[in-house]
Parts: structure tokens; sequence; C-alpha cells
């Protein structure tokens, strides 16, 4: 009973999230399903240390599907892989529930360190197309990874990254789940930084055009005033006059 239950339960989950399904029978087909069965025989072995038959179990579901994914992972319920080439999933990883994972995506880690190396996804977290997320830290839960990016330290819950490296663009309610698997509308960090350094030269190449009329007119009652010295002819309180009528002139200046 408890297996007929899971498949029902595998079923559902893959129609809600991906439109392509037309029929319950197309769920035995997708590569997420085959290898998540695989992976669950594979994971009671681990824990057994039966560690060959485990490794065996998950190799040849990486040579059927194009997803690897170590045995010794563990994974919540509701876990779904759109498409699948290309997943690497490590050791010791830890999914939570409801997460969605898209082609391409790397859970891995740094180097040849021991013990915990592989990141922790929280709850209801989304892992877009190409994703590498690689390290020992928490990818905190309602979060999205987007497509491309590369994470590399620890995601607040209810955050949005993209980028390489990934940085946090977007925060939500951290305790609402995300509600679209939305991976193309996200805030573009790059673009918005080449917008305000345009924004912030034009505004200096203002200020200097200003400064620059501003000294040709200094410049200009200079040599004025110098002319007057050489002549004799330099009167204090009519140069200042004459000054301030020609600012009052002239606004630009």
């Amino acid at each position: 009973m408890g297996y007929i239950a899971d498949i029902k339960e595998e079923i559902a989950l893959i129609r809600e999230r991906d439109p392509a399904i037309h029929s319950d029978w197309e769920v035995f087909l997708y590569p997420s399903y085959q290898v998540m069965r695989s992976y669950r025989i594979a994971h009671k072995l681990y824990l057994k240390k039966h560690y060959f038959l485990a490794r065996l179990i998950s190799q040849r579901a990486r040579r059927k599907t194009g997803i690897e994914i170590h045995p010794g992972a563990v994974i919540g319920k509701g876990f779904f892989i759109d498409h699948g080439a290309g997943v690497i999933i490590g050791e010791t990883t830890v999914i939570g529930d409801n997460v969605t994972v898209y082609q391409g995506v790397t859970l891995g880690g740094t180097g040849k360190e021991k013990g915990k190396r592989h990141p922790t996804i929280g709850n209801n977290v989304m892992i877009s197309t190409g994703a590498k997320v690689l390290g020992s830290f928490t990818i905190g839960d309602n979060s999205k990874i987007g497509a491309g990016s590369v994470v590399l330290s620890e995601v607040p819950p209810g955050s949005t990254v993209v980028g390489v490296p990934g940085r946090v663009v977007k925060r939500v309610c951290p305790d609402c789940p995300q509600k679209e698997l939305d991976q193309i509308h996200m805030p573009d960090p790059v673009k918005e930084d080449i917008s305000n350094l345009a924004h912030e030269q034009s505004e200096l190449t203002s200020r200097i055009i200003d400064l620059q009329r501003e000294l040709k007119f200094v410049q200009l009652e200079l040599n004025k005033r110098c002319q007057y010295f050489a002549n004799g002819q330099f009167d204090p309180e009519k140069a200042n006059e004459e000054l301030m009528k020609e600012q009052s002139e002239n606004k630009d200046y």
C-alpha cells in the first residue's frame, strides 16, 4: 500500500510542476521518477553500510537517466528534477521538502575536505538551469537560485540569487513559499549597476561643463582686471558693479 501511495504522490507532484505532461502514464518515463526510485533503494543500503551495492545502484541510475545522486545524500519529500540531464548531488547534501531542480544543476563540494562538504537546501527552494551550489552552507527556505548562478556562500530565507558569484538581489517574506517556478523574470544586478554608473557619469559630465563655464568666465574677468591695472584705470567699485551686472545677464554662469 505504501508503494502505491508513493507512486500516486509522485504522479501528482510531476503533474503539478510540469505542464508538458499529458497523462499519468508518462510519469514512469520521467528521469526524475526513475532516479528517485533507485535513490531510495540505494540510500537504504547506504544507511546499512552496504556501500558497494548502494553505489552500484546509483551508478546504474546515472547511466540510465543522466542524473547522479550519491546514495549518502538526504532528500526530503516532494523533490522534483525537471528534465534532469547533468544534475549532480553530492554525498553530504541535505535537501528539504518541495524542492525543484532543473537540468545542469550541481550541488557539490569545493575540495577534498572530510565531513559535511556539500550544501543544505531548505524547503520550497527552486534551483534553476545550470546553477552551481558549491560548499557546506545553507540555502534558506523559499529561495530561488537563478539560471547559471554560482553560489558560494549562505543564502538567507526568501531570497532570489543571481550572478557569478551569486548574490542576493531580492528578498521576500522568508516564511512565504515560492508560488511560481519562474526562471526568467529575475532582477539583473549587472544591468542595474551599469544604469546607475551611466546616470552618475551623466551628472558628473554636466557638472564638469558647468565648472568649465565658470572657469572661463573667471579667466575673462581676471584678464579684464589685469588690463585695467596695467593701464592704471582700475576702479574696484565699478569692477564689482560690472561683475554683478554680467552675472545677472548670463544665467548659465
